[in-house]
């Protein structure tokens, strides 16, 4: 057996003893500490991957004879085969997005009824973060607002339209806590909109239309956005942008913009406003 042979069957092999021991560490991460795989379907992808990297290494690595070689190749179809049709008819619906600049992703499973945010932890790792307070993952549409900032907008059972935001970032100097309503003080312009916080609530106006949300109508998503709701379905969303930069001491947005996003299911422009 030449030495390239054996070295290349040696990192095929290593290659799947890596695969194993993430598995490994999965189950007992997931035990512990109920973390799972950003995308269930993960498991059974790294299932086939070590199935087919151990099959290579030992081919190369072993000789074995022309019936070895078919019940091996035999068992090998029919565990990818099994693990095939898990991927592709998992019990578990899933909503994966993976943001513009591929730092964050945005995660919500439906499971026992229940559609579940999850938080991620290097990509391919998550955790429940909490339960969406309306159930369906059937309709639903995921649009990145910011590189931080992704709003999920879906209809409920009852056909009411909603919509969830996961952030992934901070405006302020990442100690200090600060709400987003108050971040907004001020007016906001566009070309043809804007929007102004006042002690009553936030005003909205596009192309001369004009919408006033009290506060117990406004919804805050981390530190990074809100969400204007009006019988019981949401309106609007506006998030702070990438340059939105805040006073800390005052908690109030001093320069940068913010984007207004009509909450739809179909594919809306998101308006960028500036102090």
């Amino acid at each position: 057996m030449g030495k390239r042979k054996i070295v290349a069957g040696w990192m095929l092999f290593m290659i799947a003893i890596g695969l194993f021991c993430l598995q490994m560490g999965y189950f007992y991460l997931h035990s512990k500490f109920l973390i799972e795989y950003s995308d269930n379907r993960l498991f059974y992808m790294i299932n086939i991957a070590i199935a087919i990297f151990l099959s290579l290494a030992l081919i190369v690595l072993i000789n074995i004879n022309r019936w070895g070689k078919i019940i091996g190749s035999s068992i090998l179809l029919l565990f990818i085969i099994l693990n095939a049709i898990m991927i592709f008819n998992h019990p578990i619906n899933h909503v994966v997005s993976v943001s513009p600049d591929f730092k964050h992703v945005f995660v919500v499973k439906e499971n026992m009824g229940k559609a579940n945010y999850y938080r991620t932890y290097y990509g391919i790792f998550s955790r429940q973060k909490e339960t969406l307070p309306y159930k369906t993952l059937g309709d639903h549409k995921v649009e990145w607002l910011t590189n931080d900032v992704a709003a999920m907008t879906y209809r409920a059972m009852d056909d009411s339209l909603h919509q969830y935001i996961g952030t992934y970032g901070d405006r302020g100097n990442g100690i200090s806590y600060y709400y987003v309503g108050s971040a907004l003080h001020g007016e906001w312009k566009g070309d043809t909109s804007n929007i102004q916080t006042h002690t009553e609530g936030i005003t909205v106006e596009v192309n001369g239309e004009k919408e006033t949300y009290s506060w117990d109508h406004v919804v805050q998503f981390g530190t990074l956005a809100v969400v204007l709701v009006e019988d019981d379905q949401a309106k609007w969303t506006i998030a702070l942008n990438d340059d939105f930069k805040i006073d800390p001491s005052l908690g109030i947005g001093v320069a940068g913009t913010v984007g207004l996003y009509k909450v739809s299911m179909e594919d809306n422009e998101i308006l960028t406003l500036k102090k």
